[in-house]
This record gives C-alpha cells, structure tokens and sequence, in this order.
C-alpha cells in the first residue's frame, strides 16, 4: 500500500513543516502533474537566456574588435611584439566576462534551489533535477559558465511531463551542450571548408565526435546499446555545421552564420557541413543540412535500447542501486507503447509496487539532503551568501560534476565518513541560523509519522536543547536516506 511519507521523500523533495501529509499518495503525484509550472516564480526572476547571451554575445564582439586592433598595431609595430598595455587590456576584458558569468551561474543556482524549496509540485521538480543529471554540462569547463543552467530551464523544464524526442532535440541544440561537447569546433573533412583546410600545413581542425558518442553512450541508447565506433564517427558528420551563433572567436566560424541572429541562438553553418548520406544503426539519412542529424536523434529517441536505457537509470533513482527487473521491463514497454512519452512512463512508475517498498532504498545526496533539511525548516530560499561554495563543501556542486555522465545516481560516493561529517557541521550551522524555537519532536513526527524509529525519537527527546534536537533529525538515519 502506498505510504504518504514515501510519496514525499522518495518521490518528492521532503515535507515542510506546516504541510500535511497526503491522504491519497498517488493521487498526490498525479495531480501534480497539471499544476506544475515549466517557469517558476524564482527561475522567471533569474537571468533569462536573451539577458545572459546578449551579454557574452556583446562581450565577445567587442573582444574580437580589441584583438584585431591589436593584432594590426603589432604588425605595424617594427620589433613586432605585443604592447603590454594593449595585453593587459584583453587580459582584463576575459576577467570581466569571467566575473559575469560566475554571477550568471550563482545567480541560477539560487534561482534552482528557491524553486525547489518552494514547489508545490515536488515530485516534478525531481524529474527536472534528474534529467539536468542525464544530460550534464559541467562548468569545469569555463566555455559553459553562466550557459549550464539555461540548459535545465530552457531544455529540460519545458518538456519534463511530454516526449522524450523533443527534450532529446532541446538539449543538443542548446549552446550549453553545443560548447561543452565541442561541436562548435567540429569541422566535416570534405565539406566546403574543411576540404580547404586541408590544402593547409599543420591543421589542427577537422571532425569532433564527442557530442555523437556522449549521445549514443549516455543520452540514448547507453554503452551497450549496439552502436560502435563507425556509428559514432557516421553520427558525428551529420552533426557538422551545428554551433552557437554570435559567440565564437574563431574567424572561420563566425563568417559562415547571420548577423542579424540573436547571440546564443543555435546556428546552422551549411559550408562546414560533411556532404552526403550517412548510414547509422543500419539506416541510411540523407537528409540536407541540419535536418540530417535531428532525424538521427528522433531515431535514437525511439529506439528499444534508448527505452531500457532510461528506464533502468529511472528506476534506479526511485527503485534501489539495484532496481528490480521486472520495474525496469515495466517502464520500458511504456516508454515504447507510446512513443517516448515521459508522462507515461511516470504514471507507470507511480503504479509499481517495487517503487513503494516500505524500507529507504536510496542514500540522498548532497543536493537531495541540502533541499530537504531547508524545507524540513520552512525556508523558501538559502541564507547563505555563496550558494554556490556551500555545495561544493557539500561535496557536490551544481551543474559541475566534471563528467558528460553526470553525478552518480548510487550510495557509494555519498555515504563516506567525511562526507556525513560535513552533513552534521552544516546541520549545526542550519539550526544555529535558524533558531526559531521550533520543536524538533513535533518536526519529526510531521514529516515522518509512524516511520520514525524508536531509536531516532528518543534521541531528539533526549537532546539538551531544541537547536540540538533539530540538528540529530536533520543526520539521523530516517533523514539520510529516501
């Protein structure tokens, strides 16, 4: 029978204070799904996608203008060396754009955790949380900064509760993937430009097959999907001449799109473009220009092992390190019984008894556990003044898992002893900012009812102050784990 405690912490991101448990738990989730609004209050207030590449795209011309006036001074210059001025000039300008885009980051993280704090539609809000995780762009590397979390609001948020193939298209064209992946960078050997590049000496530019293989092996079909290198390399042709309008440096790139597109617009460049059919997965694409790798990608989409791909990393997430089989066969007939449609994979998820298994199955993370400690205290957004240090000292900062697959989805990273130490100095310091006087044995049973232990109860009973009982709830074992 479904338990109201687990529809709020396993599904969900943990119960509020002042809430009430649900009476019917599915039907809870359910009914979340025509409430939920793509643009929540706290992210329609942050730096849009128009405000952040009108900037980079402004920032970035007049760099390019800066350069070129320099380049022509030194050249005209006799011993044809640099002047220090100028340099430092540059040198300032690439700080400045750096400085803006940490504000751009900082300034959507603190957008992504007041919506989650604040949502009435919790169980959405995770989905958007996991699938930003599936598609990761991380901002190690410094071309996506200020871009990552554009991705997750304008890619992912949008198309959480339709078909999978129209967030699949979203996230590939969008800039943040495109920059991260290099294909703004990758070149076809016998396109227009590319068969002059190749009259050159000492080329250093030419086809890129990381956006094609991080498709195939992590946003679709999954490493043992039954695509291999020739795939990869066929799929990595029909994706030249994808790129990021107004935001390049390189000359050759910027020439080839339109002035008057909007800067950070995705951009096709028809002369980088690798001519002629490609034959991917045993299907053949002749399609012109970008049309040619979006039919892959709807392809991929529908294929049988892109639907057991997802559903085993899903049910992983709500099922277990090792999720049950027979769950994972469940969601992907209903991937593949209509279409991709993640609505329906859900309401299958929603109605799998494995799902709703009595004891936690997943140890949270440090973003799981950081979200529910703050709404378990009623705040609607962080105190602290850095949100984006707190969780890297959490271990797991946002949109900066180092890695296109993403942070990973099991307890063995999370549940180390240092880790669980920064759990309970950040519980103390939460409660100390707090200090409302709440009780801690009434908080307890609010959000865990007749799922909190004995154990756990008599602890926070015991404890010498209300702060301190506050804090044993926020690290004790019902509230590590979902």
């Amino acid at each position: 029978m479904p338990n109201s405690v687990i529809a709020v912490n396993r599904f969900g991101l943990g119960g509020r204070p002042d809430d009430r448990l649900p009476g019917d738990p599915e039907r809870w989730l359910l009914d979340q799904f025509a409430r939920y609004d793509p643009v929540s209050a706290p992210i329609a207030a942050a730096p849009r996608h128009r405000d952040v590449m009108r900037y980079f795209g402004e920032s970035t011309g007049e760099f390019l203008v800066e350069s070129e006036r320099i380049r022509e001074i030194n050249l005209a210059a006799r011993d044809g060396e640099a002047m220090p001025a100028m340099d430092d000039r540059r040198a300032e300008m690439r700080r400045a754009m750096l400085r803006q885009g940490r504000d751009f980051h900082e300034a959507h993280i603190a957008a992504r955790v007041a919506s989650a704090l604040t949502s009435t539609t919790p169980f959405i809000e995770r989905l958007v949380h996991f699938w930003a995780n599936h598609f990761a762009v991380s901002i190690d590397k410094r071309e996506t900064l200020g871009y990552a979390g554009l991705l997750e609001f304008d890619a992912i948020r949008p198309h959480v509760l339709g078909r999978f193939e129209d967030m699949l298209l979203a996230v590939e064209q969008h800039p943040a993937m495109l920059l991260y992946l290099d294909q703004t960078t990758s070149i076809g050997p016998a396109s227009e430009f590319g068969a002059r590049l190749g009259n050159r000496p000492r080329r250093t530019l030419g086809l890129n097959e990381n956006l094609a293989r991080e498709v195939l092996e992590l946003h679709t079909l999954g490493v043992d999907g039954g695509y291999d290198q020739t795939d990869v390399t066929e799929f990595a042709r029909a994706l030249t001449g994808w790129t990021v309008n107004g935001l390049m440096r390189q000359r050759y790139i910027t020439r080839f799109l339109s002035p008057d597109a909007a800067p950070g617009s995705f951009a096709f460049a028809p002369e980088l473009h690798e001519p002629g059919v490609r034959r991917i997965m045993g299907q053949s694409y002749d399609q012109a220009d970008a049309a040619q790798a979006r039919a892959v990608l709807r392809d991929l989409a529908r294929h049988p092992s892109t639907a057991r791909h997802l559903a085993t990393k899903l049910a992983r997430h709500f099922a277990g390190d090792e999720p049950p089989p027979a769950l994972i066969d469940r969601l992907a007939s209903a991937y593949r019984s209509i279409d991709g449609d993640l609505s329906a994979v859900y309401r299958a998820l929603i109605a799998s008894p494995e799902a709703w298994v009595e004891q936690p199955v997943k140890f949270k993370t440090p973003w799981e556990w950081q979200v529910s400690a703050s709404r378990a205290l009623g705040q609607d957004a962080l105190p602290d003044t850095n949100v984006t240090r707190l969780f890297t000292q959490l271990g797991q900062p946002v949109w900066e898992s180092g890695s296109p697959a993403g942070y990973d989805d099991l307890a063995g990273p999370w549940a180390v002893p240092d880790a669980l130490v920064r759990r309970v100095e950040r519980a103390g310091a939460m409660v100390r900012a707090a200090a409302d006087g709440r009780d801690p044995r009434q908080l307890a049973e609010a959000l865990f009812a007749d799922r909190l232990s004995t154990a756990t109860a008599q602890t926070i009973a015991q404890a010498e102050s209300n702060g301190q009982g506050l804090a044993l709830l926020l690290v004790s074992p019902e509230f590590q784990r979902r």
